[in-house]
Parts: structure tokens; sequence; C-alpha cells
């Protein structure tokens, strides 16, 4: 503030269009790369059972749920202690929670259901029956409704679309149809819900009250789109896809208008608005930064070291900080993809300033 009155002094004018252009956008000016300040702050030591897919940052409650293919852990978000366990959700992707109805919800992959949980106990309060293979999962606050989006089966067919659920009572309202696997969604507060598809490369724009398809828009040159995110202030959305790029979408046109490289292996997105950054967490062992300059225009910060494997991550709101969850693997065999985790090897990374 100093320096911007001393050229004022110097430069009369000009420093007032200067400082009137700064004002007039209330984000801070894109940093430098290497600027953006986050890294790894902590490891914490979780172990136990299971993989891991979505990570669930409740800022407001301090709790992250973290899914581990048969059971969904709870941690402290400020102490990292685990406080609870939700049990029996089997092949558990995500969770959602509805902080003004008391629930909160898994979806249970392997099970075709989704798990309707208490806030407070985290005791089950019953589970409803979705299509096959619920994957992501989306409270959405205007109707109060609950969606799962279900990916389907490779060898049994079924999903491709999304099943929407009444978050009160779990009463089934309806199946939209969505021809090809859903991957992560993002709602907009204002009755509107956007989810990525994983075979169409598409962004689909939904209804949340009639439950109807408003749009279907081309994510070209993503492919195979993943984890979703949104900066609602600005309309704008954060699809990270494979071949290292994130498609930044108007959430009213469905034009691309940037597609910024980030790392390899990405499987969410995250926005925090107070910071103007956008992250991408992939499962090489890097985090991408990315600026938002303006709604349009987009600087890559830096890519953030993590560990190898912390693919997914939830954003504490409150804190700034990043949790990832990540493990050791086995060599793969002939033939394999992956290894076999090493039993005990599972942490949460922490991702920080």
């Amino acid at each position: 503030m100093h320096k911007r009155f001393s050229l004022l002094t110097i430069f009369g004018s000009l420093a007032v269009a200067i400082i009137f252009s700064a004002v007039a956008f209330s984000r801070p000016a894109a940093p430098p790369p290497g600027a953006s300040g986050y890294h790894v702050i902590k490891t914490i030591p979780v172990g136990g059972e299971g993989g891991w897919d979505y990570v669930y940052v409740d800022s407001d409650a301090r709790r992250i749920y973290v899914s581990r293919g048969t059971h969904t852990m709870v941690l402290d978000a400020d102490t990292y202690a685990v406080v609870g366990d939700i049990p029996d959700t089997q092949g558990v992707h995500g969770v959602a929670v509805a902080s003004d109805l008391g629930r909160g919800f898994t979806s249970n992959g392997r099970a075709n259901t989704a798990t309707i949980f208490d806030l407070k106990t985290l005791k089950s309060l019953g589970t409803v029956k979705t299509d096959v293979n619920p994957d992501a999962i989306l409270y959405e606050p205007v109707t109060k409704r609950l969606f799962t989006f279900n990916g389907g089966s490779r060898t049994s067919g079924g999903g491709k679309n999304a099943t929407a659920i009444n978050a009160a009572d779990g009463a089934v309202l309806g199946t939209i149809d969505l021809r090809g696997k859903p991957e992560f969604a993002a709602a907009d507060g204002k009755g509107s819900i956007y989810v990525n598809n994983e075979d169409s490369s598409e962004l689909h724009h939904l209804d949340a009250a009639s439950l109807k398809e408003l749009h279907h828009w081309p994510l070209a040159p993503c492919k195979s789109p993943s984890g979703l995110a949104m900066d609602v202030a600005n309309r704008r959305l954060f699809s990270v896809c494979d071949e290292k790029v994130m498609a930044i979408v108007n959430a009213d046109t469905g034009k691309v208008v940037a597609t910024p490289a980030i790392c390899d292996g990405p499987d969410a997105a995250a926005f925090d608005p107070s910071s103007g950054y956008a992250f991408a967490s992939c499962g090489d062992g890097n985090l991408t930064v990315i600026h938002e300059d303006s709604a349009d225009k987009f600087t890559v910060v830096e890519n953030v070291p993590t560990k190898k494997s912390a693919r997914t991550m939830g954003l504490d709101l409150k804190t700034h900080n990043i949790f990832l969850p990540a493990a050791d693997f086995d060599a793969p065999a002939a033939g394999e993809r992956r290894g076999k985790m090493k039993p005990g090897s599972f942490v949460i990374v922490v991702v920080g300033k």
C-alpha cells in the first residue's frame, strides 16, 4: 500500500488507473511461479485395512471423512486423531454431508446402496438402494436432495446415471440418464448440478428439481475427466483430465475458457475462494496449484511434491489445508496395473502453509 501511494505522487493519473484496476478485481495479483507457499506440513500415519477413494472435509464440524473400501474413517481436522468409523460401507467411494438435516451419506459401490448416518453419533440410520456402482455422491442444498452418480459394471452393465434421493427420508425420487460413466459432481447452490462424464469426455448440466438434463458440453481437449470443483462466485468449473490437462469451463455457456497443464494421473480437483487457488491432485505425487487471475485467465503457480499415489484430496476451507490419502505399494506383478498395498502404510499427507 505504501508503494502504491508513492507511485501516485510520482506518476499521478497513471497510478490512479493502476490502483483502480487492482481494487476493481478483489483477488490478489497472480503470484510468480513457486510462490504459493504450499508444502507438506505433516504426514499422518493412519494404517488400517482397506484402500481408499474420495476424501470429504466438513470444515464447519472439523471432520475428515476417508473412504476405506469396506468402511469409512473419520478424523479430527485439527488434531488429526481418528475419532470414529462408519462400518459396512462396502466398496465405499465418497461421502456427502447435509449439515442442515444432521445427516451424512456414503456411496457404497459394491453394495449398490447409499448409507445414511447420523452426523453426531456416526451411527447408521439405514441404507437406500441405488443403481449399479454408486461412485461420486453430492448433497444439493436447495432441493435438499442427495445424488449418487452410478458408474455401472463392466460385466453386468447398469448404472451410467444418477439416482436422486430425498435426503430427509431416503425416498428415491428418480433417475437421470447420463449415457456414460459419471465421475465427480459439483453444485452451484442455486439448484444446478454439474457432473463429469468419463466415457464421453463431456460435462453434464442438470436441474436438481426437475431431474432433467439441461445441457451436455464437450470438454475437448480434455479426455476422461474425473475430479470436478467449482468457483461459484465466478461461475467457473474445474475438470481434471488425463494427459495432464485441466479444463476450465464457463458454467453458464459450457465454453472451455482455459486448459492449464497439471500433474499426471489426476483424480480430484478443489477450489479455494478466499485465495483464488484451484488444485489438482495426482497419483504421480504432485499437487498442481493454479491461480485464478480473472474469470478467464489462469496461471500455473507450481507443482507441490506430495507422495506417489496421493491422487485424491479434501480441502479444508477454514485452515486452507489439503488432506491427501496415500500409501506404499509393492512392485506390480506381470499383467498388474498396480502392486498390492503394503500393510500399515496408509497415511494422510497434509499440505498447507
